[in-house]
């Protein structure tokens, strides 16, 4: 599966961003899915997570309800509305799909097929 992520952007502190990820290739239906961010200078770090069918989500305790993850199948695509956007959320955030399709995972390893990344800069 190809994976393209798209959306990111320069916004400012309290503002909103909604990332799209659009598969193409073999089922993506059928897999978890996750945004992963990576800071300058840091690790790539998991954000949200979701499972094959949506019924099952996952958001780093970091998020306190900011984001939300999404997806629509019939589109395969995957969502991440970010919402009072904070300097620290500054990154380039990439999607990801799993091996598996529940869960979702939450380890990196656990996922094998990435996005190239969308910039995501907040100022102050």
């Amino acid at each position: 599966v190809q994976l393209q992520a798209f959306g990111g952007g320069l916004v400012q502190a309290g503002g909103s961003l909604r990332l799209s990820c659009a598969a193409s290739g073999r089922r993506f239906s059928s897999n978890a899915a996750g945004w992963f961010r990576q800071a300058p200078g840091k690790e790539r770090e998991l954000v949200a997570a979701i499972n094959w069918s949506g019924g099952s989500t996952y958001y780093a305790d970091f998020l306190r309800g900011r984001f939300t993850i999404s997806r629509d199948n019939a589109k395969n695509t995957v969502y991440l509305q970010m919402n009072t956007l904070k300097p620290e959320d500054t990154g380039v955030y990439y999607c990801a799909a799993a091996r598996a399709g529940w869960g979702p995972p939450r380890i990196l390893s656990e996922y094998d097929q990435w996005g190239q990344g969308t910039q995501v800069t907040v100022s102050s």
